[in-house]
C-alpha cells in the first residue's frame, strides 16, 4: 500500500509546491484549512504529516480558527511517532503545541536567501542528515520560535542567531525555510508583502539565479521524509 501524507495547508498562497513534487512514492491529501476543509482529529489514516506556512501566527486562534485542531494534531502525530514535518508557521506550531515559545523576531524580518547553520548533531539526524552542507534556504517570516520544549535539539541556527531547524520529538521536524517555492510562488507574496519595486525585484533575481543550488540542496530533504514515512507505514 502506498503511503500516504496529510498536508494540512494554511493559505492558498503557500502550498506544499516543490515539496510534494519532490515526494515521490507517497500520496498526499491536502486539507486546505482557509478555505473551510476540516482538520482531522487524528493521523489515524496517515502515515505522515506535513504542515505549511503562512502570514498567521501560531496563537493567532481568531485569525484561523483552525489552529487549535492544528495544534492538537501535532500532539497527536508525536504521540503516534507519526513523521512530521512543520515549514515555517508548521515549525513555529510544532514549537507551541509541544511546549514551546514563538515570539516576533526582535531583529526584524528574516527575508531572502539566508545561510542554513546546521549543527553538528544534525549529521547523524534521520531526516536533516540527508542535507547537511553549506547551504542557503529562502526565509519570509516575522516570528521565531524563541524556546523549545524540553528534549528537544536545535538543529540549524541562522547567522544572526535564530532558530532555523529543530528536531521537537523522535519523528517531528521543523524548519523555519521554506524549501517549497520558487520564484513564481515568492512573486505572488512579494505583491502583498509590502516590498518595494528594488526589493521585490532584487529577491526574485536571486531566487531565479540560485535555482538549481536550491534544488540540489532541498530535493533530498523532501525525498529523506518521503522515505522515512514509507518505513512508517511498511512497520504498521
Amino acid at each position: 500500500m502506498t503511503a500516504r501524507v496529510l498536508v494540512v495547508q494554511h493559505e492558498a498562497d503557500d502550498p506544499i509546491h516543490l515539496m510534494g513534487t519532490w515526494m515521490t512514492g507517497v500520496d498526499l491529501t491536502v486539507r486546505r484549512a482557509y478555505d473551510g476543509d476540516p482538520v482531522p482529529e487524528t493521523t489515524d489514516d496517515f502515515d505522515g504529516l506535513v504542515v505549511m506556512g503562512g502570514a498567521m501566527g501560531a496563537q493567532d486562534d481568531d485569525k484561523a480558527p483552525w489552529l487549535p485542531a492544528t495544534r492538537e494534531l501535532i500532539r497527536k502525530a508525536a504521540a503516534a511517532e507519526v513523521p512530521t514535518l512543520g515549514i515555517c508557521l508548521g515549525h513555529q506550531l510544532c514549537a507551541v503545541a509541544l511546549g514551546g515559545e514563538v515570539v516576533v523576531n526582535p531583529r526584524g524580518r528574516q527575508l531572502g536567501l539566508t545561510d542554513v547553520g546546521f549543527s553538528a548533531g544534525a549529521v547523524d539526524d534521520p531526516l536533516l542528515g540527508a542535507v547537511v552542507g553549506p547551504h542557503r534556504a529562502m526565509h519570509w517570516n516575522d516570528d521565531v520560535v524563541a524556546r523549545i520544549p524540553e528534549g528537544a535539539e536545535q538543529l540549524a541556527t541562522a547567522p544572526s542567531g535564530e532558530m532555523q531547524a529543530v528536531r521537537y520529538a523522535p519523528t517531528v521536524w521543523g524548519i523555519q525555510w521554506h524549501p517549497e517555492v520558487d520564484a513564481a510562488l515568492v512573486a505572488r507574496w512579494a505583491n502583498d508583502g509590502g516590498l518595494t519595486s528594488t526589493e521585490k525585484e532584487q529577491l526574485l533575481d536571486d531566487l531565479g539565479r540560485a535555482r538549481s543550488e536550491l534544488d540540489d540542496a532541498w530535493r533530498p530533504l523532501a525525498e529523506r521524509f518521503a522515505s522515512l514515512v514509507g518505513a512508517s507505514s511498511a512497520a504498521d
